[in-house]
């Protein structure tokens, strides 16, 4: 039984540069099947990040990278953390603490989604967005070529106050959009530990009440002398709380995150 969580490296990953909407940033791709494009948590392509992106892999998923910060294959320490959180606070590309706006950096990871689109079979793409990027799969998600939007524990805007804590993190005009796409069938999948005051509930509420059935929520149980042992901490659903075990919350939100993106983009009618 594993008692940590999944890691890789950047071993048989193919890199280059992407440019696109004023900005260009290395992007790392492996595999083959239909799309997945995974936007990395904080602080960026972690070995955790890459753990979770091999499954993916091996899931037989074709599987995109983009580096807009961080150190690709870096592990995670605190001077890196710190230094990578005091860039990412400040970048006008992310916008952290911005509520109602779009984020530059979707522009560019837009146009990564639609070329992944264009040369992989499906119906379509799955982005997964994590922590500073987990609003970024539902912005992509205006974007038809993306079918299967997962927000993972999205952590922007920072939660300062009552408007950031409700804040789904897009434009309005984005959420109008995903919302409108929702009639033709769209659905969102959200994940979150239940005590990670970064992502607080407030957030999930207001994408509830405006998406209703077409949001799928899982919440996994981070309370005092929870089950499963998480902490009241516990913040990386798909990452660092993962035990590749039968049962363990986060493997199961894992394998319905899988189950989920091979539902959307099947090429059966």
């Amino acid at each position: 039984m594993a008692d940590t969580a999944p890691t890789s490296d950047l071993s048989g990953w193919t890199a280059t540069v992407f440019d696109a909407a004023g900005m260009s940033y290395d992007i790392f791709e492996k595999g083959a099947g239909p799309g997945v494009l995974l936007i990395p948590e904080f602080p960026g392509i972690t070995p955790e990040v890459l753990g979770l992106a091999q499954h993916l892999v091996d899931e037989g998923f074709t599987v995109t990278i983009p580096s807009p910060f961080g150190t690709p294959g870096r592990p995670v320490s605190a001077g890196y953390a710190a230094g990578v959180a005091a860039r990412l606070c400040i970048s006008r590309e992310i916008r952290a603490f911005a509520v109602n706006a779009a984020r530059p950096l979707t522009e560019f990871l837009r146009a990564v989604a639609r070329d992944l689109a264009g040369r992989t079979p499906g119906r379509g793409v799955a982005v997964i967005g994590m922590c500073f990027t987990g609003n970024f799969a539902l912005a992509l998600a205006v974007d038809d070529a993306v079918l299967a939007p997962v927000m993972s524990q999205p952590a922007i805007p920072g939660p300062i106050g009552r408007e950031h804590r409700r804040s789904p993190g897009v434009s309005a005009g984005e959420l109008d959009r995903v919302a409108e796409r929702t009639d033709d069938g769209l659905c969102v999948l959200g994940l979150r530990f239940s005590r990670d005051s970064s992502v607080p509930a407030e957030r999930f509420a207001t994408l509830t009440a405006r998406l209703g059935d077409a949001f799928e929520v899982i919440e996994l149980d981070s309370s005092p002398g929870n089950a499963a042992g998480f902490s009241r901490s516990a913040h990386s659903v798909l990452t660092g709380e993962v035990r590749e075990y039968d049962g363990h919350p986060a493997y199961e939100a894992r394998r319905r995150v899988v189950r989920f993106i091979r539902e959307r983009l099947s090429t059966n009618p």
